[in-house]
Order: structure tokens, then C-alpha cells, then sequence
């Protein structure tokens, strides 16, 4: 009788987990169709044009008989006299473009990507009743493709309202809906997919990821939760066809929330200013600095009158937190500083040397960004030498034009690296300065010999110069040979 009862429990109780399938997706809803209903009226169709220019277009005659008085004049008869040197003026085609945005007040803002409506010269809004109202750009974010657009309409307009994208977990719904090619909503669904995402598009990516189907012309509309808030502003499909394959990329809420009060009240982002420049700290650059984890942010290069230079930081600084926030890998500052208020003080703390330190700073305002200098083709000097794969000559006059650097600035120029030496696995390039080595100064072939030798085989920090910025490089430690 115990047996029997003892089996009797035992389908009992795997029955239960038989019919556990149903309460897992009990949480499914049955349909997205309220949502859709009531949020696709906010969801807009964005069609743009520019009107036809006047351009002038130099002269394309570059025949290796261009100069040669008898073929020029034979060019002449034939089509007529071409400015030589000169151009000729024509009209530009009028081009049109589509996308989707999405209104976020009664009062006729909408929110779409940049590259929209970033060339436009008219721009019409189609909503989804068929009616339409020409658009006007309040301001443009090309950095993180938003742009945000007015409508005066007569009545109130239906609108969605901005959710909070930090709250977002992977795994989550996410419903997308654009209005593409002016055909109407269109819905897809999906899940987050990732957060975060870095797809290298420009300083401050951060962008969600989901495999809810974003097409072209989808481009501007918005991205909601579950509770039919707008969680992101779709921008972006990863594809090797054009169409969607399941990756798609959408800018968050909190950051389109922050860009949209920016450019009502100064019709233009407002980003915070460091004055740093910064690299990655990989695990070879943490075991040269003696750092058990490679995170935080490595201060290459202090911008002079700036924030960071006032507070005291210097090259080599190794950033960990910014006010309050760990800064778990180089991306992650950029994106902090951006978004803090301007003239706000908050407290950095770094390892400097295998000390933490911490400081207050004033956060100022990012006017313009700094380009970077195009490397120039560098003559070699004839007074080279061969140091750990690499070959090495003095800093010269002639050299510093070419490289685009200042008369004070001292170091050691590569000329060539052997790939398969200590140099080349190191990452180091051809026009590379080295200006220091193990935190030492080099000013002569000689110092870089003396302190590679010193370290015996081991990593050591190396700063040099390429393309006009500093650089931190872990200069590879010998790997001892397989017995």
C-alpha cells in the first residue's frame, strides 16, 4: 500500500512540472493589439526632399593629352570650349528620402534620426489618418542620429510618452513600429536582445539591441515596452542584405529625453567637457601598470586650459570611477561625461603610480571636437638602428613637420616594424614616436635600448605619438620558448 501511494505522489508530482510548460508562458500576452492600437496613432511617416542646386564641376578632362595645343583644340571643336582648370555649373537632381519618427507631445514635437532628414529642405509628416503637415527642424544630434522636428497642427495631436530605458532587462518585450514608404504602421515584436552596444557609429554609442525586425524606412520610429512606453529610437540593422536580420539598433530613451530638452531650451546638445584623451586598458597595459583587472579609463593625453588639467591629472592617470559610477572600461567615460550637466562638480577617482587618488572637477562645456592629424609619409633617416624588431632613428626637424608635431617635442621615431618580432605583436606602426618607456623620458636610440634591456624581457609602458595623439602601448613581454 506505501508503494502504491508512494508512486501515486510520484506522478502527482511530475505531473506537475508536466503542466509547468503553460504557467511559464502564462506571462505571454495573448496579443500586442491594445498597445498597437492606441500608439501606432503617434507614429508618423517622414518624407523629405531638396530642391534642385546650382553646382560647379570641375572639368574632368585629365586625358594625358590635356595641355597639347592640338588636342585642345580638337577638344574645343568637338564639345565646345571647357574652361581648362575651370568647371562648368549644372543642376543637382532633386532627391527624396523616407522615414518613420514619432510625436512625443500634443503640441506637434517628433522625434526621428538625423540621417532622415539631415539634407532635407522639406520635410512632410503623414500621419496615420492620411492627414499631412509640413515639418521644421528645431535641432539635429548627428553624433547620436536624433533629430527632433515641429508641426503646427489645429487640434491636439496623439502622442506616446518617453519610458525610462534604464529600467530595460535582456530578455524583455520590445515592440517596434515604424511607418514605412507611407504604406502605414507597421508592428514587429521581439525581445532586448543586448544593452549597451557599441557598433562604432561615434563617441557616445550605447545603443539596445533587438531582433524585432527593423527594415529600411523604419528608421525614426520608436521602440517600446510592454507598457507601451517609448523605450528607444530605432536607427540601425546589422545585414548583410539590406534587410532585417534579426539585429537591430536602437538609441535609448533616457538619452533621446536628454537630447530633445537640450535642443528646446538651446537648440543644440549641450555635452559635458573633460579634456582628456583615453584609451583602452587592455591586459597587457594593466600587468605593465601592475593592475590586477584591465578596466577603467588610461589618461593618454591632458588637453591644455581644460577641466582635467586644472584638477591636476596627468598622462598615464587610470581613471576607475566618475561621480559615484564605476568606470568599467574606456567607453563607459565618454558617455558619463557627455551627460553631465555643465558646471556640475563631481568627484574622479584614478590610480596614479599604484596609488588611488581621488578629486573634484568642474565639468565644462564641449564646444567643438578635436580632429585628429593625418599621419604624413615620413622620410626615413639614414642614421637608424634595430631595437626589438623595430628600427629606430632620431626625432628631426623634417620629421616633426611630417608628423605634424611640435619643435618641443623629443623622442625616438620607428621607421619599420617586423611584424613577427616584439614590436609588431606590441602593435606598434611605422611613424610611431616613442617619447616614453617604463615612465622614463627617451630622447636618443640609446635610452630605448637601456630600458628595454633594464627590464629583462618583461612588459613595460610605453607612450608614443601617432596620428598627433599620445598613446599608451604595452610593450609585449618575451614569451619563453615551449620545452
Amino acid at each position: 500500500m506505501k508503494r502504491i501511494l508512494f508512486t501515486l505522489c510520484t506522478v502527482l508530482f511530475v505531473g506537475a512540472f508536466y503542466v509547468s510548460p503553460s504557467y511559464s508562458v502564462s506571462f505571454m500576452p495573448e496579443s500586442f493589439a491594445d498597445l498597437v492600437e492606441k500608439q501606432s496613432k503617434a507614429v508618423v511617416n517622414i518624407s523629405t526632399s531638396t530642391k534642385p542646386k546650382k553646382v560647379t564641376k570641375k572639368s574632368q578632362r585629365n586625358s594625358p593629352f590635356t595641355g597639347d595645343p592640338f588636342f585642345d583644340k580638337f577638344f574645343e571643336d568637338f564639345f565646345g570650349n571647357i574652361p581648362q582648370g575651370g568647371g562648368r555649373e549644372f543642376m543637382t537632381r532633386p532627391q527624396n528620402s523616407l522615414g518613420s519618427g514619432v510625436v512625443i507631445s500634443k503640441d506637434g514635437y517628433i522625434v526621428t534620426n538625423n540621417h532622415v532628414v539631415a539634407k532635407a529642405d522639406d520635410i512632410v509628416v503623414k500621419f496615420q489618418d492620411d492627414k499631412e503637415l509640413n515639418a521644421e527642424i528645431v535641432g539635429r544630434d548627428p553624433k547620436n542620429d536624433i533629430a527632433l522636428l515641429k508641426v503646427e497642427a489645429s487640434n491636439d495631436l496623439n502622442f506616446a510618452v518617453m519610458g525610462d530605458s534604464e529600467k530595460l532587462r535582456v530578455g524583455d518585450w520590445a515592440i517596434a513600429i515604424g511607418n514605412p514608404f507611407g504604406l502605414g504602421g507597421t508592428v514587429t515584436a521581439g525581445i532586448i536582445s543586448a544593452r549597451g552596444r557599441n557598433i562604432h557609429q561615434g563617441p557616445y554609442d550605447n545603443f539596445i539591441q533587438t531582433d524585432a525586425a527593423i527594415n529600411p524606412g523604419n528608421s525614426g520610429g520608436p521602440l517600446f515596452n510592454r507598457d507601451g512606453e517609448i523605450v528607444g529610437i530605432n536607427t540601425a540593422i546589422l545585414s548583410r542584405t539590406g534587410g532585417s536580420q534579426g539585429i537591430g539598433f536602437a538609441v535609448p530613451s533616457n538619452t533621446v529625453k536628454l537630447i530633445v530638452e537640450q535642443i528646446k531650451e538651446h537648440g543644440r546638445p549641450i555635452r559635458g567637457w573633460l579634456g582628456v584623451r583615453i584609451q583602452t586598458v587592455t591586459k597587457e597595459l594593466a600587468e605593465a601598470m601592475g593592475v590586477d583587472e584591465a578596466k577603467g579609463a588610461l589618461v593618454a593625453a591632458v588637453v591644455e586650459g581644460s577641466p582635467a588639467e586644472k584638477a591636476g591629472f596627468k598622462d598615464g592617470d587610470l581613471i576607475l570611477k566618475y561621480d559615484g559610477k564605476n568606470v568599467e572600461e574606456m567607453l563607459d567615460l565618454p558617455k558619463m561625461v557627455a551627460e553631465t550637466t555643465v558646471n556640475k562638480t563631481v568627484k574622479i577617482e584614478y590610480l596614479r603610480s599604484g596609488k588611488k587618488k581621488s578629486v573634484d572637477v568642474k565639468i565644462a562645456e564641449l564646444e567643438e571636437d578635436d580632429a585628429g592629424n593625418v599621419l604624413s609619409s615620413l622620410e626615413q633617416d639614414l642614421d637608424e638602428t634595430e631595437v626589438a624588431g623595430m628600427t629606430l632613428s632620431l626625432l628631426t626637424d623634417d620629421e616633426r613637420d611630417a608628423l605634424g608635431v611640435d619643435s618641443d617635442v623629443e623622442g625616438v621615431v620607428i621607421t619599420s616594424v617586423d611584424r613577427d618580432s616584439r614590436a609588431g605583436q606590441s602593435n606598434l606602426r611605422s611613424g610611431d614616436i616613442i617619447i616614453e618607456m617604463d615612465k622614463k623620458k627617451v630622447k636618443t636610440v640609446e635610452d630605448v635600448k637601456s630600458v628595454i634591456d633594464d627590464k629583462d624581457g618583461k612588459s613595460l609602458l610605453m607612450l608614443i605619438i601617432r596620428g598627433g595623439d599620445k598613446n599608451f602601448v604595452a610593450f609585449k613581454k618575451v614569451e619563453e620558448p615551449e620545452e
